[in-house]
């Protein structure tokens, strides 16, 4: 049963007014008994980025993920589906799978060579034959729900999380209208970053553009701050702004529009012209997250990738400055929470609100038995 550090009746928790809104309190960033709590209440109720289509185009191709602390192992089936199965046998929790991988025949336990259908089924046992009451076809790995959209794949732990199409309900007309069509991008690079501070430091410094003149010299001459906008929907935020042709700032992005997309809990999408970058940020322990930077380039836009790359980790390095300061002030007992500005940091209310909500419902379920 899931534990929680909340009073489920706190004023803090309550919805809050974009006007009048306080960001969260600094416990929520540097409790232990939150980070544990949040496990189940905010990423085992949630969608999560776990693989792009083109590693699991093909049946038996097969890629690693993680939710929750639960292994998943997204694997394409012989008859074309997509599943997220638990990466656990059913024997004594062995791995069926420790790496992506291609064209998989079936799936077999590293620990005691039991045997599963790409869907799951399990179709040996390795003398189990004499067990008594034994029935292979009883057992199979559970699955996770899975779905794929504009080249990606996203998996969901159980029914709590709301239907996929929800989450990202308006962001195809959107991308569209710019000229995106994200399923033919092809992946380049991951970038890996480990932070010392909470994911959701991380989370919220990525959500508003109030930040940038201050910590992103190179990237505000970029961005025009006059027509930067944030828009909300029910599952996801987006941030936009026409990039300027600056004489003497990085030409990477050319000229277009950048649109940053955050889908909750955990995932960006940084749309630029002929590019995206996704970024999953994962909590490893209080204090410390880790975030994946996967880049995809549509042809046209491939030769830019070097360049794109060190502008990105320019850009990377002053948010990680930044936001491990940041968890400093938060864990010094210094800091009572204080108000958001409502025009620039209106994606983070939002995402606070969202959490607020996650919050109450896992405290108070619990509270009531």
């Amino acid at each position: 049963m899931t534990t929680t550090p909340l009073d489920h009746a706190a004023a803090w928790l309550q919805p809050q007014p974009r006007a009048t809104a306080l960001a969260l309190p600094a416990d929520c960033y540097a409790d232990p008994g939150l980070h544990a709590f949040e496990r189940d209440a905010v990423f085992a109720r949630g969608w999560q980025l776990v693989a792009h289509a083109a590693q699991v185009a093909q049946a038996g191709d097969h890629a690693l993920a993680e939710i929750a602390g639960v292994p998943l192992l997204v694997v394409r089936g012989d008859d074309g589906v997509l599943r997220a199965l638990h990466n656990v046998c059913r024997h004594r929790a062995g791995p069926l799978a420790t790496c992506d991988g291609r064209g998989a025949q079936a799936l077999t336990c590293r620990y005691h060579g039991w045997t599963y259908a790409l869907d799951g089924r399990l179709r040996g046992a390795p003398e189990m034959g004499r067990a008594a009451q034994f029935d292979p076809a009883t057992i199979r790995l559970p699955q996770a729900r899975v779905a794929e959209w504009q080249g990606l794949v996203f998996a969901a732990l159980d029914q709590h999380a709301p239907p996929f199409a929800q989450l990202v309900e308006g962001i195809n007309v959107r991308l569209a209208e710019a000229g995106h069509q994200l399923d033919t991008y092809r992946f380049d690079r991951r970038v890996t970053y480990d932070l010392a501070c909470d994911w959701k430091v991380y989370v919220d410094n990525y959500l508003e553009g109030y930040h940038v003149p201050c910590v992103h010299p190179a990237l505000d001459r970029l961005l025009d701050a006059r027509s930067y906008t944030t828009q909300i929907a029910g599952w996801h935020s987006l941030q936009s702004s026409p990039i300027r042709p600056v004489a003497d700032a990085p030409a990477v992005y050319g000229s277009g529009e950048a649109l940053y997309y955050f889908v909750y809990p955990n995932t960006m999408l940084n749309c630029l012209p002929g590019r995206l970058q996704t970024n999953r940020v994962l909590p490893l322990a209080v204090g410390r997250c880790r975030v994946e930077f996967d880049f995809f380039y549509a042809p046209a836009a491939a030769a830019q990738a070097e360049a794109d790359a060190r502008f990105s980790d320019e850009v990377q390095r002053e948010d990680i400055g930044i936001c491990e300061a940041v968890q400093r002030g938060l864990a010094s007992g210094s800091y009572t929470a204080g108000r958001l500005n409502p025009a620039r940091e209106s994606g983070l209310w939002h995402f606070h609100e969202l959490l607020r909500a996650a919050y109450r419902e896992a405290s108070g379920a619990t509270a009531g038995g």
